[in-house]
């Protein structure tokens, strides 16, 4: 079965998932929700972080996004109405709680209360994150990410989220991709909050693993039947030439990028050889290593996957502390440069089973970013993506073959939106957004998808 077949006849990949797979997509709230002054919300980091010069595309930020936050009630509807089985969506911590602590703003929950039983009613499963980068930013304030304290602060917001939803949240992910939240928030400032240093980010990286901990004791506490997770964003790595610098540079990178976040998670702690490293450069400040062997048991590992990377080598910085630069442009390539390898995918997760043998594993994450064609008879025939959806998704069904216990696919994204630091200059969705309009068209990727999941049922 080739490519353009699967494309083309969506039944016959449809056969290779299980009967109850959850297919879906999936948003994150500051990236759709705006109404960022609405019922009491609190500022967070990338509220601050867009209205700084120069920090985003054209200064773009997510004051109104895709005004999800007014149109709940029709984006379900579409949700229903391209067939998803599951929506994964991120809670905003700023809405909970404004300043990061203290009593629960009722305005908020009720919220995510109607988005939750709305999206029951219409017989979609709710995937629930409780943090998708939107730290409160008052608490960044008083150190952020940077500080244990906020550690316990996080173990109290997800039992007020649990409290209120865990009667009705099968699924709920802690932490999406704590990887790039230290990294690129902390050590390269090019996310929020904009923080810079290597040290700092390992230190931010190392409160994250113990938040991810504290939430999931809480959840359990409050709500026991929920099924707990926490996404990681793995890449398929290559050495991006023949030499040993290169190789070198390559288990570096994947040492830094998968074993050092996934690691802790399964409570084998810090790759020894990378800790020494970092040690040596002066990296490791303010890590008590054995803390990393301290791991709550999780139900699913979350895998958000996009692209392979080749890695060479290069210089050590403050910045960028891996002695690692990634290769983009190579081969084919989405819009951003992200080299496309759908057989990555397969690799991945085939690893991620034989090293860490999680219980589950859902791809939490996949999609690209093209230039989009124009709208010709009410359509927008995004053929790169449609390939794209239907390449990754036989890898998908090539890794169950393998073995893996993978339980769900969530397209990134379902909306076009708010793409961080990118704002509104590249477009991942299934669906088109006017931002002046706000009117959504499904491209032609969701309605392949949507055809998909018809011949699953």
């Amino acid at each position: 079965m080739t490519v353009l077949d699967e494309a083309a006849e969506p039944g016959a990949l449809a056969r290779r998932f299980p009967p109850a797979f959850a297919f879906g997509a999936a948003t994150a709230a500051y990236q759709v929700e705006g109404s960022v002054n609405a019922d009491g919300r609190g500022p967070s980091i990338w509220d601050t972080f867009s209205h700084t010069q120069g920090r985003t595309l054209n200064g773009d930020t997510g004051d109104v996004a895709c005004d999800h936050y007014r149109r709940w009630a029709s984006d379900l509807d579409l949700i229903a109405g391209l067939g998803l089985r599951a929506y994964r969506f991120s809670i905003a911590w700023p809405r909970i709680q404004p300043t990061g602590s203290g009593p629960a703003n009722l305005a908020g929950l009720d919220f995510y209360d109607r988005l939750v039983d709305g999206l029951l009613a219409r017989g979609v499963e709710p995937w629930a994150t409780l943090y998708h980068w939107d730290l409160p930013q008052a608490v960044e304030d008083q150190g952020g990410w940077t500080t244990r304290d906020t550690i316990a602060r996080f173990g109290d917001y997800a039992a007020i989220v649990a409290r209120r939803l865990g009667d009705r949240l099968p699924r709920l992910i802690t932490i999406n991709e704590p990887r790039t939240h230290a990294l690129i928030g902390h050590g390269t400032g090019r996310h929020a909050p904009g923080r810079t240093g290597w040290a700092t980010a390992l230190r931010v990286a190392h409160h994250l693993h113990l938040a991810h901990n504290a939430a999931a004791r809480a959840v359990r506490a409050e709500a026991p039947a929920i099924r707990v997770g926490i996404s990681h964003d793995v890449a398929d790595l290559v050495p991006a030439g023949d030499g040993r610098d290169d190789a070198a540079a390559m288990a570096r990178h994947d040492a830094a990028m998968r074993d050092w976040f996934v690691g802790p998670t399964f409570g084998r702690g810090y790759p020894s050889d990378l800790l020494a490293w970092y040690d040596a450069h002066g990296f490791v400040d303010g890590i008590d290593p054995a803390e990393a062997r301290l791991a709550e048991p999780i139900d699913f590992l979350g895998v958000n996957y996009y692209r392979r990377e080749r890695i060479a080598a290069a210089p050590v910085t403050d910045g960028w502390g891996i002695g690692s630069r990634v290769v983009d442009h190579v081969g084919e390539h989405a819009g951003n440069g992200w080299e496309i390898s759908p057989g990555g995918l397969r690799a991945v997760l085939g690893r991620l089973h034989a090293d860490y043998a999680p219980a589950e594993l859902a791809i939490t994450e996949n999609g690209a970013t093209f230039d989009e064609p124009a709208v010709i008879d009410g359509m927008i025939d995004d053929a790169a993506r449609r390939s794209y959806l239907a390449r990754h998704l036989a890898a998908a069904a090539d890794a169950i073959e393998d073995g893996v216990p993978l339980v769900g696919y969530f397209a990134w994204s379902l909306l076009d939106n708010f793409e961080w630091a990118l704002g509104y200059g590249t477009r991942f969705g299934l669906v088109h957004v006017d931002y002046e309009t706000q009117a959504r068209e499904p491209k032609a990727s969701a309605h392949w998808y949507r055809s998909l999941l018809e011949a699953h049922r």
